[in-house]
């Protein structure tokens, strides 16, 4: 068992940080709202994103240096380090929402509001429960060595947990397997009467951002990297891509039959909030135990997007500014823990101070439209210029499919461009603004730019 698994890793760790809350609560809204119809996306999505993580684990096996090294040695250090700053930036925007996220998981284990206990007293309990557990990370960081086969077997130890937590709620909810199979087949899903059909597309583009992750994709080379993999890897590599992403379209497909079978037609879907909406609509069907796996699993989730992010973040900073690649390294270590602060102290602003997160959220969806794009094409520029074509021999079929995930992701991009001018206008040219929704995660934020549901 222990040499079978010694073959997986990398992408269970990336499928860990794609399936954050975020991804829980999007798949939970979509399948109240749609139905099993928009089961195909996810199949899609899952397609798009074994494409990229396997070219990406490709090049981590194949090239000399790592991906930023490498675009600063053909393009020049500015390329490498544009990546790296952009994606910390969004990393350490977005690392506030997953600690909102953690929070959430676990909200309904916490004591609620009252005469006794006031908000003020709840409120300081969760700054101290961040603040722990963001010192609990970062001892970890400092206190292990060999990181990467730490962060490997947590990893897959949170997505175990998170498949059975949902499997056995999919398992009570008895979906009809008829109406599965059907939602298999592409067609534009039918919403509820409100919903236009442009609500529909923008759905299934939502639905596809936040399973197609460009930014955990290409983590992968440096994961491979980790794990010491070279070409004659190739395939271990592959199937190690397959498999963890694999894991993740499986679980976001029962979390979303799970939400079809007992939520559609009979909850509305704006009533979905919070991840802890969704479990406490499931626990008049399913009773307190059932509810607690769900919740289980989403503090699963919420963690495993918590760490990853955060590392994901000062990785690629430090490998952009060429001090650093590995886990075990300095640089690495300190912009991770600076990532985590980052996020923390947002947090605590807005738990302690109220603080507005509108601007933060629009600084942060501003990047992902230079940040998104520019990592797609990094990846199809090291597998197909001549410099690294012949040394990286990537499959066609990789290739196809990462050139669509490219198109994809310009897509989001756009709408999210949009997105961002319309925030603009709404904080800083009209005299009112409506308050913006608790955010999980970056996943979230990709659903919410192209859902009218999510208006600031």
């Amino acid at each position: 068992m222990q040499k079978l698994l010694s073959r997986f890793g990398p992408a269970i760790i990336v499928a860990a940080v794609v399936l954050g809350p975020g991804s829980i609560l999007t798949s939970s809204k979509v399948g109240c709202e749609y139905g099993y119809s928009m089961l195909w996306v996810i199949a899609l999505a899952i397609l798009l994103m074994i494409g990229a993580t396997a070219l990406s684990a490709r090049l981590g096996a194949t090239l000399e240096l790592t991906p930023c090294q490498e675009l600063a040695r053909s393009l020049g250090k500015p390329v490498s380090i544009l990546i790296g700053v952009i994606l910390f930036l969004v990393v350490a925007a977005f690392q506030s929402s997953n600690n909102i996220a953690v929070i959430a998981a676990l909200d309904p284990l916490l004591p609620q509001p009252s005469d006794e206990f006031p908000a003020t007293q709840l409120n300081w309990l969760k700054a101290g429960i961040l603040i722990g557990m963001n010192l609990l990370i970062v001892a970890t960081l400092y206190g292990f060595s060999q990181l990467y086969q730490k962060l490997e077997k947590l990893m897959i130890a949170l997505m175990v947990l998170m498949i059975i937590g949902f499997g056995i709620n999919l398992f009570m909810a008895q979906p009809a397997i008829s109406d599965v199979a059907k939602g298999m087949i592409p067609s534009l899903p039918k919403a509820s009467a409100n919903a236009s059909t442009s609500d529909s597309y923008l759905a299934i583009l939502g639905m596809i951002g936040t399973t197609f992750s460009i930014a955990g994709a290409f983590y992968q080379a440096y994961l491979v990297r980790e794990k010491g993999w070279s070409i004659k890897d190739a395939q271990t590599g592959l199937a190690d891509s397959i498999t963890g992403i694999a894991a993740l379209g499986l679980t976001t497909m029962m979390i979303m039959c799970t939400s079809a079978a007992v939520l559609y037609g009979r909850v509305d879907p704006k009533e979905l909030s919070s991840v802890t909406d969704v479990a406490r609509q499931l626990s008049p069907l399913f009773g307190e135990n059932a509810t607690y796996l769900f919740i289980a699993g989403i503090f699963a989730g919420a963690f495993s997007s918590f760490l990853v992010n955060a590392t994901i973040g000062g990785v690629l900073l430090s490998d952009g500014l060429n001090l650093g690649a590995s886990l075990d390294q300095k640089w690495p270590k300190l912009f991770t823990v600076l990532a985590l602060f980052a996020g923390m102290a947002v947090t605590l602003a807005m738990i302690l101070a109220d603080w507005n997160r509108v601007t933060l959220i629009i600084i942060a969806q501003a990047l992902t439209v230079l940040g998104g794009p520019i990592l797609a094409a990094s990846l199809l520029y090291l597998a197909l210029s001549k410099r690294y074509r012949k040394t990286v021999a990537a499959p066609a079929w990789m290739i196809a499919l990462m050139v669509i995930g490219f198109v994809c992701v310009s897509i989001v991009a756009v709408r999210t461009a949009i997105n961002v001018n319309e925030k603009i206008k709404t904080e800083f040219m009209s005299p009112k603004v409506e308050p913006v929704a608790s955010l999980n995660d970056l996943s979230t934020l990709q659903l919410k730019q192209v859902r009218s549901n999510y208006n600031c």
